[in-house]
């Protein structure tokens, strides 16, 4: 080696310790800078300066191997061509120099190796001793001279490997020889190095046996070990790995605590210990390193919890006596040690507004921390601590013990882990992060604070809301008003001119009629001769379109036939239909029959029964429905059909509509009668003595007509509510009317049942071409002669649904039946009756305010109710044109089945239709529930089938032995405890007996 080398294997450590205690974030590494002297040897260079491009290129390779840091690299590569080349003829010349005296990685791999075997075979000599040294110390200077390349590949052969393994299996001879101290050298050099340093962190394993040598006696290698493990603290992610190893040297070295070895060290003042300054500057220097480095840099939480560490060490006193060496290094780390310190406790002071913290005083602690928390929210926290630490077991033994340091080690965890669940130190406890359970015990008053505030907020966007949704209503309902004024404007624009174009048409036919009656006039001049007679005047025009009610229409045009008398005979009555005969009598279905002579113009007229016998199985209907055969179940099974009725309404549905208007109608309850205005006319010269209810009804009192025109108001208001109450009633009637004379599958359900009414009755209620409508609702009284439970309803379903699919969904054409059974044309009548006369009567009214306001009174009233005047009576014209279009729908629906216009109501009608649709589903529910029954009955008979079949098969096979099995089967079924059960069951009933008699029988003992 060259004799600058143990310059600068110091000065290289040297820059590690004052880079890092300047600079954190900068890496500790050996620096090249253009004014080094070891890089100029006052070599000229022997070769010519090649061109700029290869310079360049050689220069590129040399600094690449010299492992600079980016600063260094451009301050080289900022030099000038000469100093280049210089740089680089000087580098060569030195590699050449040790070109010959140093080997290649593998070969101190291989001697390490070798030497690690032989030692554990026999004891090594002193020249043996040398040799390892001397081998050791090679690599050492290797690892800190040799380019890039030779550290690239140590560390690919794993040589960090073979490092640590020799630390940590040599025995004590060699941990305490300088071999041990080359040993750390060697890592020290490899740190040197960015990759290897990188190398030496990345490994599990380095920073704990590395640690391992502060149990050596060597001096020298303590320092070292304690130099390096100062400096691997100040590499960032390293602080934490130092804190590890230390923790891990506790458990290797049996320490009680952690540091208490490098405290003793520092303390011990006899032997060759008593003046080695260097080991006690490298002992304070690693200190304050652990202290003032890492998380300490930021965390004052974290340098006190360190800090009290070494105080109950007794390390303040320590220092107190290290000053006696006045030793300038030395001084300064004690300096640094204490300034921290009094710098810590001043912050930590500031926190609880006092000027110093005993923290050796227990009860100088608890004051302060009682002044700080008295009077806050937290004070009965503290409180609750207090009182759990009286509860703590305080009898000497391990266990006592254990608690209180579980105690510390919670209250030590909570003040070092991070915000991010991170512990700046060794973990006291193991899976105990504080982050997750403060997130479970969430803040009772953070909780509280933001559900009042969620609270207000609530409120306030619901008010909000309200309003919001009250403004959208009004304007819905102004742009309601606003395009239902525009289409009624538009319609009655249509109406008046198809009533113009109308009118028009009807004036050219009075024309027309008119000038014809001019021309039959026959003229009577003169007596006529004798046997003549007078002229046969020509024949009338035809009338015109409309009949004999509309225009031109002559008053003296024949009535129509009346209708036969009841009971007399009609012509084709006798005509018998070709329907088959069953071989025995049959259950009759009780119909209402229509004659012959009542069909045409209906839907009987189209309907075909005599088809439906070609798809149905007349041998089982007949066996279904005869009349001797008796059923085979049991009367008490029976479950009678329960017809569905119509739901009765007890209270009058307009009643709750009178109570809203009732209610709505408070100006109208107070309207100042005759004998009030008497009264307040007598007293108006004192309007300001009145009570205020007095001076409303004299205020009201002075207005003309002022029920009238509150009326008026109250029923422009309520008048379009109202006009939209009849309006579904009218249309669900006229749409009904329309489904049940257009719907194809009712037509098709009708034939039906024709079909099975003229097969199962005869004679007079026989032979019939149609039915009444309320007929439908019979066919559930007639019953099987096989089931009580199945009815002709029942029957129908399934033919239907096995023949004619379709037409199940015959509901389906019928939509508005069921709103239409609701409507009562009395009450809709009625209805229509109140609009009319109520218009009226604002008509009224506004034709007397008219009168007054031409009078000179300016009055709002007039334009107001005008307006709605206008748009009410065309409003309420279209409703009774629809209600007039409705009635004659209603009366063709009538007529269309057969039925008296004149003796049925529409919720008669229809009603008749949604009672059959309803049990026409429940039929067919009932038949689903009786297949489903039946299926599982079969299930189960062919289980119990199978079940015995395997029982008896079992019974057979059975052998000695067998009675165990009955046992357990008896178990498994219950059996076996039957008699027991039995037996309680009896005892129970005696002693409800007793209950009941009113007197306790005494109980008798029997022995088993």
């Amino acid at each position: 080696p060259s004799p600058t080398l143990p310059q600068r294997q110091e000065g290289a450590l040297s820059s590690i310790f004052s880079c890092c205690f300047k600079e954190r974030e900068e890496q500790p590494e050996i620096t090249y800078c253009h004014d080094n002297p070891i890089l100029f040897k006052g070599l000229e260079p022997s070769l010519p300066m090649p061109p700029a491009p290869e310079l360049d290129a050689r220069f590129t390779e040399l600094v690449d191997e010299l492992d600079l840091s980016e600063e260094h690299r451009a301050q080289m590569f900022a030099l000038s061509p000469e100093k280049k080349w210089h740089i680089y003829c000087s580098k060569r010349m030195e590699a050449e120099e040790d070109k010959g005296a140093t080997h290649w990685p593998d070969y101190y791999i291989d001697q390490m190796r070798s030497m690690a075997a032989r030692r554990t075979l026999v004891a090594l000599e002193g020249e043996d001793d040398y040799s390892r040294h001397k081998t050791v110390e090679e690599l050492k200077t290797a690892l800190r001279t040799q380019p890039m390349r030779f550290v690239t590949r140590f560390i690919e052969l794993d040589g960090l490997s073979c490092l640590l393994n020799f630390l940590k299996t040599m025995d004590y001879e060699t941990s305490e020889s300088q071999v041990h101290t080359s040993l750390i050298g060697c890592i020290n050099a490899l740190m040197n190095n960015t990759q290897g340093r990188a190398h030496v962190l990345g490994h599990c394993e380095s920073i704990n046996i590395i640690a391992q040598s502060l149990a050596t006696e060597n001096i020298k290698t303590k320092v070292a070990v304690l130099e390096i493990l100062g400096a691997v603290c100040l590499v960032p992610g390293g602080h934490k790995k130092v804190l590890e190893a230390m923790t891990h040297y506790q458990t290797f070295a049996a320490e009680r605590t952690r540091f208490q070895s490098l405290v003793n060290d520092l303390d011990r003042s006899t032997g060759r210990y008593r003046d080695e300054v260097n080991l006690k500057t490298a002992i304070m220097s690693f200190i304050n390193a652990v202290l003032g480095k890492g998380a300490g840099e930021t965390s004052l939480e974290f340098r006190i919890h360190l800090r009290y560490e070494f105080l109950m060490l007794g390390i303040q006193p320590v220092i107190d006596k290290l000053h006696s060496h006045e030793n300038a290094t030395l001084d300064v780390h004690l300096d640094y040690f204490e300034m921290l310190r009094n710098d810590d406790e001043f912050q930590l002071s500031k926190r609880f507004d006092t000027m110093h913290i005993d923290t050796k005083s227990a009860s100088g602690m608890f004051e302060t921390i009682k002044k700080k928390l008295s009077h806050t929210e937290l004070y009965p926290h503290f409180l609750s601590v207090l009182q759990h630490c009286l509860m703590m077991p305080f009898k000497q033994g391990s266990t006592s013990r254990q608690h209180w340091v579980l105690l510390d080690r919670i209250i030590q965890q909570i003040v070092l882990q991070t915000e991010k669940g991170e512990n700046l130190d060794v973990a006291p406890l193991e899976d105990f992060n504080v982050k997750n359970i403060i997130r479970m015990l969430v803040k009772e008053d953070e909780v509280k604070q933001w559900k009042e505030q969620a609270d207000k907020m609530r409120k306030e966007h619901q008010n909000l809301q309200q309003k919001y949704e009250r403004k959208e209503r009004e304007c819905e309902a102004k742009n309601k008003e606003k395009d239902d004024m525009l289409e009624m404007l538009n319609k009655m624009k249509d109406k008046l001119e198809r009533e113009t174009n109308e009118h028009r048409q009807a004036k050219q036919q009075v024309a027309e009629l008119s000038s014809r009656l001019q021309q039959v006039r026959i003229p009577l001049v003169g007596p006529f001769p004798s046997g003549s007679s007078f002229p046969a005047p020509p024949a009338p025009p035809p009338p015109p379109p409309g009949g004999p009610s509309g225009f031109g229409g002559f008053p003296f045009a024949p009535p129509p036939p009346p209708p036969p008398p009841p009971g007399a005979p009609i012509m084709g009555d006798a005509k018998v239909k070709n329907v088959p005969k069953p071989a025995n009598p049959m259950k009759s279905f009780n119909w209402s029959k229509l004659q012959q002579n009542n069909v045409n113009g209906t839907i009987w007229e189209d309907i075909d029964d005599l088809k439906v016998f070609k798809t149905l199985d007349l041998d089982e209907f007949q066996r279904t429905f005869s009349a001797y055969q008796k059923p085979t179940k049991d009367t008490e099974d029976e479950q009678t059909a329960v017809k569905k009725v119509k739901e009765l309404s007890v209270i009058d549905g307009r009643r709750a509509q009178n109570c809203n208007i009732l209610l709505s109608r408070s100006l109208l309850k107070f309207i100042p009668e005759k004998s009030d205005i008497e009264l307040l006319e007598e007293h108006k010269n004192e309007l300001e003595r009145m009570a205020r209810a007095d001076r409303f009804l004299y205020d009201m009192s002075r207005i003309n007509h002022y029920q009238q025109r509150l009326q008026s108001l109250y029923f422009k208001k309520k008048f379009t509510e109202r006009l939209e109450e009849v309006k579904p009633k009218i249309k669900a009637l006229s749409l009904a009317s329309r489904e049940v004379t257009r719907s194809g599958s009712l037509r098709h359900l009708l034939e039906i049942v024709l079909a099975f009414g003229n097969y199962m009755n005869k004679g007079q209620r026989g032979n019939a071409y149609g039915f009444k409508i309320n007929s439908l609702n019979r066919i559930a009284d007639t019953k099987s002669s096989m089931d009580r439970n199945i009815t002709l309803l029942h029957y129908l379903v399934t033919v239907v649904e096995q023949k004619y699919p379709k037409v199940m969904k015959f509901s389906e054409e019928l939509n508005n039946v069921p709103e239409a059974a609701k409507v009562n044309m009395t009450e809709l009548d009625k209805d229509i009756g109140n609009l009319r006369s109520s218009l009226k009567l604002v008509e009224a009214e506004l034709q007397y305010q008219q009168t007054q306001s031409s009078q000179g009174r300016v009055d709002k009233f007039i334009p107001v109710v005008s307006q709605f005047i206008t748009v009410a009576t065309f409003s309420f014209s279209e409703v009774e044109e629809s209600v007039t279009e409705a009635k004659e729908l209603f009366a063709k629906s009538l007529k269309h089945f057969g039925e008296d216009p004149s003796k049925m109501q529409p919720d008669e009608f229809f009603g008749i239709f949604d009672s059959f649709m309803t049990s026409f589903s429940d039929a067919k529910q009932d038949n689903d529930n009786m297949i489903k029954r039946k299926e599982e009955e079969e299930k189960r008979a062919l289980m119990e089938a199978t079940l015995k079949k395997e029982r008896e098969k079992k019974a057979k096979d059975e052998h000695q032995g067998g009675e165990f099995d009955d046992l357990v089967s008896a178990l498994r079924s219950g059996e076996v405890f039957d008699k027991d059960m039995n037996k309680m069951n009896r005892r129970k009933q005696r002693k409800q007996n007793q209950l009941d008699t009113g007197r306790e029988r005494p109980v008798v003992k029997l022995t088993e």
